[in-house]
């Protein structure tokens, strides 16, 4: 089991970037955008740089849903390596099975 704070701050980040998304991408789009004039684009990207840094989509780790490891994730089963293993050992993840050859 991972530390709390640890997966409640990858939680806090969850929120931050669920709440800033929209502001965050209009900043983008205007900074990036060539048509609009060099200060414009300026201030837009100062704007965003203003924005909390955990509010960035980049800054979430994904982690295992039942311990909070963040180390060999599998995004299809939001499950680590260790408990897909386990589950799947129990025959409680549906059409796995252990492989044998």
């Amino acid at each position: 089991m991972s530390k709390l704070s640890s997966i409640e701050k990858n939680n806090r980040r969850r929120r931050l970037v669920e709440q800033h998304k929209v502001k965050r991408k209009a900043l983008k789009a205007k900074a990036m955008d060539k048509s609009v004039g060099a200060d414009e684009r300026f201030v837009a990207t100062l704007k965003l740089a203003e924005m909390p840094r955990n509010g960035a989509k980049t800054r979430i780790r994904n982690r295992c849903e039942m311990t909070g490891r963040a180390r060999g994730y599998y995004r299809k089963m939001k499950l680590s390596r260790i408990k897909l293993r386990e589950l799947a050992a129990q025959g409680l993840i549906p059409g796995m099975t252990k492989s044998s050859w």
